[in-house]
């Protein structure tokens, strides 16, 4: 018996297990067993009996094992039983993936006349049954979804139903799936399905939400297969066109750039196929309306620049009908935004025509556009001119051939001798050189422009930035496309002479612009020396500023070949200068530059030199990254550095020459470093900086700043003071070696290490036992400051050298702390300094005898409060440290003359009311609440000494309050940090500021004697010294104003305050706060108030003196003007 006929045969419920082997021979790829070959085979009454005979074995097995019996996905996932599934389900399942690979043959070899609804039916059978597949059976599911797939691409017989199932699982798999190019191109295939629902039908409405999720999705945006069903959907029903074009528009803001020009694409497709109806909605509800948008959009939209995508050609007609209604009008709109969004879109679609119309009137169409262009140039706004200049420059790119070429002379002439120097705006001439590069892409505009660039030349050293960036960048487009030689635009000499002053933006720019002329990679190297000593001769500011940027358009090997040009370059001035022990150990090539250079000429010289190091910087990473080329090039400078230093003995050589020691490795120069540090010690006190920065650095590369610190420490210790007894003891302080030691320039040293993090990072990684040391010796020069406050003779310069060493205690306090975090031994020590302030210069500071010792005692105090400030603010206090802090400044604040350190007292209490309003750890809440309360009451004692001050001495305290005002307004700025759950602290603050002020102004209003005094305040000046002070701090944020108006407007709310004086004193503040026409609800809220109770209190004080009615009636004149502002009259 035949394959054929033993296949056929099994196609039946009792020889299911034959026809399961058959399948599996088909599946098994090495057996020559193939259905699609039997089935061809087949005649085609023996097709009709396979189909009917498979369709009856379906049913049986549906029958025998329906699906309500069918183990799913929920009962195979459950975790807390083991189920088992059954032989009837797993034959049940091997039946229908038989039936179903039978059926996918069949679909492909059907033939003309074959009758196939047994074959329908199957397949409908499947389509019932296939969404009841347990979850383990998903192969099985895709296979019957390729059966239905095929069906629809054979255009069969009941299309319909299977098509929509494989379209659905389809449109579900591209929006879930992740990567789903493969789904997308087989619903691209299917997409005639959707054709076939109607919109509104249930189907339809079903299926709306999927497919407006596909424009969610950039996978589909950007893919081809995508692009063309989306464009498909906009033919489905011309109200969805309008819910794509919502969806479109809500995700535009999310799209990046790139994307949007998919989205035009798509557009443009759906408008190329689309008729009748769906045309027509698709021009007016999406191309106008983007239009519309574009025209309106603001500049700073993110949407902005992506709905304005230029359209492609062969759309002129469209172009024109639909630009007809809003663009004229829009270029002539009033608001500049609109009509800078008008030219831009006016001039991507120029020229805007009718195809069908004659050319005469095409001629006149575009000779209208080109006079608009012009305008567009004058127009009043620089919006709208910046925008005409890109659009002309667009212009004249893309039509060079067809504009006249008189039209584009005066164009171009307006652009670069009037737009270009338009000194009403930056932005305009920005525009103008920016826009040039796209007019300079079109060669046939390089004869025209190389004869009108060079009016552009004093453009590079425009007032902004921006625009000489812009410039150079068109110097390096000219370059690029060769138009003209850029140097005949601008000249060598102004570009380097800008090279040397500029910023980087610009600097960098000119760099890549000449870089070929100075540093020819494609020639001998001997030249990039030549070009190297040309550059430094003509403009040395220039050549370091070119070399320091040189590694950005090179590689590094090729600046390290240069580094070593120019060594040669310099032995061989050496030779030259007849130095026979160096000639004799250098036997190099001696004929490069010999009557260019000599070691005479000290500038060019020493500007090799510098441009050694900067060449060196700049590729140290790179070297170091090479070991081979690093050991090279450092063993090639090892070994002529010492008879460099012995040559070139002036200063200016001298510290290129430090510097690149401090690039090599110690090992190297091994008898450098005692010559580096002989340097250091022979310096003498107030040495400038420069003298000596380049040595230090050097020593810290070398990682030998142990040595530096151990010089400090000699000197600080050797000069320190040394006593008989106790510090306690009020003797004579004698002095060891303070002519021999340097401890001023000991600290200059220091200081220039804490201050740069670089050497401030190799100061930090010493072992602790020598940065103790040197605390210790900065600690011993307390005592001098007890000394000299206690009465013994100090010299001036020493007590200044004690002063800066308490200091630097404490600064070196900080940076340890900060470094050991885990250790409290550092924090300890400045606890310590604070204490010996209280104890020992507190009470000098009280009972001051002299000048001299208020001074001290003053400069030791504040220099305390600002240690202890920084510690705050780089937070590396803890609360021991703060509580301890806060009972010092309650001292200072105590004691008599504690009032001149009121500036850095309220700078203090900043840092800590930073801390703790900014605070977020739990569990501290009322540790956190009780600080802030000290702080509101340390804060209202500050106000009431200034008060204090001013009444006993005005002179002193009016300098009191000058001194204090950028403290008090930092400290107000901290409310900002305030949550609702600690007003408290906004509330204690502004109510002592209130308080301070209208009692300030009361009193004064007190004191007038005569009623040409009682004037109306004009400025926050014509108050009295205190109120002018918190009131100009106040008016500074608008934040802490608005604190300060609510905690007024309690104040009167509680009726706490009853005199005439004083609601007086609460009209001034408002008058005041009202020319800063902000506030205009608070302030009539707070006039309301004062108003009615101001009535209240004159009916009981009729009886008045002149003086107090006076009062009364200003105040009223003045409450009248904030309620009614437009009563007032013009002035």
């Amino acid at each position: 018996m035949s394959k054929r006929k033993q296949f056929l045969d099994s196609v039946h419920h009792e020889h299911v297990q034959d026809f399961l082997n058959f399948i599996g021979l088909h599946k098994d790829g090495a057996d020559p067993f193939d259905l699609a070959e039997v089935l061809v085979e087949l005649q085609r009454s023996q097709r009709q009996e396979l189909w009917e005979r498979q369709l009856k074995l379906l049913q049986h097995s549906l029958t025998a094992h329906p699906p309500e019996r069918w183990i799913t996905g929920a009962e195979e996932d459950a975790g807390d039983m083991d189920v088992e599934i059954s032989e009837e389900q797993i034959q049940t399942m091997a039946v229908i993936e038989g039936v179903t690979i039978v059926s996918t043959v069949s679909v492909d070899i059907l033939q003309e006349n074959d009758t196939y609804t047994s074959l329908l039916n199957c397949a409908q059978m499947l389509n019932c049954i296939e969404s009841a597949l347990p979850l383990s059976h998903t192969p099985l599911q895709q296979a019957i979804h390729w059966l239905f797939e095929c069906w629809w691409r054979q255009d069969l017989k009941g299309k319909e139903e299977l098509g929509w199932t494989a379209f659905l699982v389809c449109l579900e798999n591209t929006v879930t799936l992740e990567k789903p190019v493969s789904e997308l191109r087989r619903l691209c295939t299917l997409r005639e399905v959707l054709l076939s629902v109607d919109f509104a039908s249930e189907r339809g409405q079903q299926v709306i939400d999927p497919l407006l999720q596909c424009f969610f999705r950039p996978s589909h945006i950007k893919q081809e297969e995508g692009k063309r069903f989306l464009a498909f959907l906009f033919s489905w029903n011309d109200n969805f066109i309008r819910m794509i074009h919502e969806t479109i528009k809500n995700q535009l803001p999310f799209f990046p750039k790139t994307l949007s020009v998919h989205v035009a694409e798509i557009y443009f497709r759906a408008w190329r196929k689309a008729s009748g109806p769906s045309l027509e909605e698709i021009e007016s509800t999406c191309i106008q309306d983007l239009m519309q948008h574009t025209l309106l959009l603001h500049r700073n939209s993110p949407v902005h620049s992506k709905v304005r995508q230029k359209f492609r050609e062969g759309i002129d007609e469209m172009l024109h009908r639909l630009y007809k209604p809003i663009m004229w009008k829009a270029l002539k709109a009033t608001n500049a935004e609109v009509r800078a969004n008008a030219t831009l879109l006016f001039t991507e679609a120029f020229p805007i025509h009718d195809p069908s119309m004659s050319s005469e009137m095409v001629d006149q169409a575009v000779q209208k556009q080109l006079d608009l262009l012009f305008a567009l140039l004058d127009d009043p706004q620089p919006l709208v001119r910046s925008s005409a200049v890109l659009g002309v420059c667009s212009v004249l790119g893309r039509c060079w051939e067809v504009i006249p070429s008189t039209v584009i002379t005066d164009l171009l002439e307006k652009l670069i001798l009037q737009l270009a120097n338009d000194t009403s705006s930056p932005d305009v001439r920005c525009s103008v050189f920016m826009c040039m590069s796209i007019i300079l892409d079109n060669s046939l505009s390089h004869p025209l422009m190389e004869k009108l660039l060079p009016a552009l030349k004093s453009s590079l050293h425009d007032s902004s930035e921006k625009v000489r960036v812009a410039f150079v960048g068109m110097l390096l487009k000219i370059k690029g496309v060769r138009a003209a030689k850029f140097w005949k635009v601008c000249s060598l000499e102004h570009l380097l002479a800008r090279l040397e002053m500029d910023s980087p933006p610009v600097s960098k720019r000119i760099v890549n612009l000449l870089f070929n002329s100075f540093f020819p990679v494609n020639q001998p190297e001997t030249v990039w020396c030549e070009r190297c000593v040309t550059l430094i001769q003509t403009n040395p500011g220039a050549a370091r500023k070119f070399y320091q940027h040189a590694y950005l358009y090179t590689a590094p090997a090729n600046i390290v070949k240069l580094m070593l040009v120019i060594r040669k370059c310099l032995n061989v001035c050496i030779q030259n200068a007849g130095d026979d022990e160096f000639t004799s150990s250098n036997k190099e090539n001696s004929t490069m530059l010999e009557d260019v250079l000599s070691v005479q000429d000290t500038a060019s010289m020493a500007s090799l030199l510098e441009i050694l190091v900067i060449l060196w910087k700049s590729v140290q990473k790179s070297l170091i990254a090479n070991q081979e080329a690093f050991k090279y090039t450092t063993s090639k400078f090892a070994s002529v550095l010492p008879q460099y230093l012995k040559i070139f003995q002036e200063e200016r050589c001298k510290a290129p020459l430090i510097l690149l020691a401090s690039l090599l490795p110690a090992t190297s120069v091994p008898a450098l470093r005692s010559k580096v540090m002989s340097h250091l010690r022979s310096l003498k006190a107030g040495t400038a900086v420069t003298a000596y920065s380049q040595s230090v650095e050097c020593l810290c590369s070398w990682g030998q700043i142990s040595h530096i610190v151990e010089l400090i420490e000699n000197w600080l210790t050797e000069a320190a003071p040394v006593k008989a007894g106790d510090e306690d003891t009020t003797g004579k302080v004698h002095f060891d070696g303070l002519e021999e030691s340097k401890p001023d320039l000991g600290l200059d040293y220091l200081d220039y290490l804490v201050l740069r993090p670089k050497t401030r990072d190799c100061l930090l990684t010493l072992p602790l036992d020598q940065i103790r040391t040197l605390q210790k010796a900065l600690n011993k020069w307390k005592s001098l400051l007890f000394s000299s406050l206690s009465g013994s003779e100090v010299s001036v310069a020493a007590i200044e050298t004690a002063l800066r060493a308490f200091v630097f205690h404490g600064r070196l306090s900080i940076h340890l702390q900060h470094k050991y975090p885990e250790e409290r031994e550092f924090l300890k020590s400045l606890e310590h300094s604070v204490s010996w302030v209280e104890k020992r210069v507190l009470p000098f500071l009280a009972n001051s005898s002299s000048e001299q010792q208020l001074s001290l005692s003053r400069k030791t105090v504040e220099s305390c409060l600002t240690v202890c400030k920084n510690v705050l603010r780089v937070s590396v206090g803890d609360r021991d440290f703060r509580d301890h802090l806060l009972q010092h400044v309650t001292s200072v604040l105590q004691t008599e003359k504690g009032y001149i350190c009121t500036p850095h007292v309220l700078a203090l209490l900043t840092e800590v009311a930073q801390g703790c309003l900014s605070h977020k750890s739990e569990g501290q809440e009322d540790q956190l609440l009780l600080t802030i309360r000290i702080l509101t009451n340390m804060f209202q004692k500050v106000v009431e000494i200034i008060a204090h001050r001013l009444r006993k001495d005005k002179e002193e305290g009016q300098e009191l309050c000058c001194c204090s005002e950028e403290a008090l307004h930092d400290f107000l700025l901290v409310t900002k940090l305030v949550t609702t759950e600690r007003s408290e602290f906004i509330t204690g603050v502004f109510s002592s500021l209130c308080a301070a002020v209208i009692i300030d102004i009361s009193r004064t209003l007190q004191k007038i004697s005569h009623v040409e005094e009682v004037l109306t305040p004009e400025t926050v000046n014509d108050l009295p010294p205190l109120s002018n002070t918190i009131l100009k701090v106040t008016l500074r944020s608008p934040a802490v104003t608005r604190f300060f108006l609510s905690e007024m407007r309690s104040s009167i709310e509680s009726e706490a305050i009853d005199s005439i004086t004083q609601w007086a004193a609460v009209t001034h503040i408002l008058t005041i706060v009202k020319q800063s026409d902000a506030f205009v609800v608070e302030l009539k809220e707070i006039a309301l108030s004062v108003l009615r109770q101001i009535q209240n209190h004159y009916i009981s004080a009729e009886n008045t003196d002149n003086i107090q009615r006076t009062i009364y009636e200003s105040t009223i004149m003045m409450l009248n003007d904030i309620l009614n502002p437009s009563q007032k009259p013009n002035s």
